[in-house]
């Protein structure tokens, strides 16, 4: 069995599928050390991952105060965390070196390994090769203006990893807009080892429709005034509001309305199964765990890069409806009522869901992993 060095990204839609992929590697007997930002740890621990710090990860905050979104850039792009990723995988020697995509700082390391190197990428790929390419840019000029050394483009140091493993279908991310050969297309890593039993406040039989109001697992995108916006916004309706805060927003701090009831964390597969609409982020994993249960949603991206394209791609598919990022009240009313009053929305949710299959994507990824380690170092080919 292999050593697995594993460099992460605590984001609401990096963290999770991490953890259920390390899982998955453990459990097939292969030793993987997690790493990441203090903020990982703790949330690594509830699911049963050991994880450690990078002692690094905060080390070049300060060169980085002049962006807006400085804890994100200082850590992903800081040349401090790539340092120490070389020295541990100097003093530990893993057979294969696992980063997550976003962490531009220590793939522009990866190559100076001298082991095998995987980009895990936890959204669509194709389809948002521009917001990629955008978003190493900016890290670039960014590292620039904190007086480091730029780094190299997007396709360069993906270009250069053994393997760019992409957690999602290969069916639903439009046509390849790139022909590289260490691309392998998995599934969305939707598998929860750990689900919170929900029991909601109404009984199975009441007729009212289910509303699953759910916003960013990221600390960094923590906004309470639109959590509330939202809740405000469904209060008038006849429907039974369930909204999760993930943590990041803890349930005292909003004000209910008497349809709603808020909670800090709940089986989102079980909720959904009664679900009518969902009313979120953009992220992908919600996304595609609402599609895999054909639930039509109603998207209010955040700021990460895939969000506002995630929201316009479902309102494509005839699944939902995107709205801005600060959409109101009405607005947000609205789009639901639409949603709810019109079959359309729900027959093409629940056609997309029939592009996913029953493997879950933490095994298809632990199997490309393995590929890469095996003899020939080749990735392999997923059906999508």
């Amino acid at each position: 069995m292999a050593s697995i060095a594993w460099a992460c990204w605590d984001g609401g839609g990096n963290l999770p599928p991490s953890l259920e992929i390390v899982h998955e590697l453990t459990e097939r007997g292969h030793d993987v050390r997690f790493i990441g930002r203090p903020e990982m740890i703790g949330r690594a621990a509830d699911a049963g991952v050991k994880a450690t710090e990078f002692r690094n990860a905060r080390t070049d905050l300060d060169r980085y105060s002049f962006h807006p979104m400085a804890t994100v850039f200082g850590y992903a792009s800081s040349p401090a965390v790539g340092a120490e990723l070389g020295e541990i995988v100097t003093a530990e020697r893993p057979d294969l070196v696992v980063i997550d995509a976003l962490m531009a700082g220590a793939l522009n390391v990866a190559p100076q390994f001298g082991r095998p190197a995987v980009a895990m990428v936890h959204s669509f790929l194709y389809r948002l090769l521009g917001q990629w390419r955008a978003a190493y840019a900016m890290m670039s000029q960014s590292r620039e203006k904190a007086g480091f050394q730029p780094i190299p483009s997007l396709d360069e140091l993906w270009g250069r990893c053994d393997l760019v493993h992409v957690n999602t279908l290969l069916a639903l991310d439009g046509e390849p807009v790139v022909d590289w050969p260490n691309v392998v297309h998995g599934a969305p890593v939707l598998k929860n080892r750990r689900p919170i039993p929900t029991t909601l406040p109404w009984p199975d039989h009441d007729p009212a429709p289910v509303v699953l109001l759910s916003f960013s697992t990221g600390f960094e995108q923590r906004d309470l005034a639109k959590l509330q916006r939202a809740l405000d916004a469904l209060a008038p309706l006849p429907v039974h509001v369930v909204a999760t805060t993930a943590g990041i927003v803890d349930p005292a701090e909003l004000s209910p309305p008497a349809n709603a009831w808020v909670t800090g964390f709940a089986d989102h597969d079980q909720l959904l199964a009664r679900t009518a609409v969902v009313v979120g982020h953009g992220g992908h994993g919600t996304t595609m765990r609402a599609l895999r249960h054909g639930v039509p949603i109603v998207g209010v991206p955040g700021q990460a890069i895939d969000q506002i394209p995630n929201t316009r791609l479902v309102q494509e598919w005839g699944a939902g409806v995107a709205l801005p990022p600060d959409a109101d009240e009405t607005g947000i009313r609205d789009a639901v009522a639409a949603v709810l009053a019109d079959d359309r929305y729900t027959a093409s949710a629940r056609a997309l869901s029939g592009n996913f299959g029953p493997d879950d994507g933490a095994s298809q990824a632990a199997d490309s992993i393995e590929n890469l380690l095996g003899p020939d170092r080749r990735p392999a080919t997923f059906a999508s």
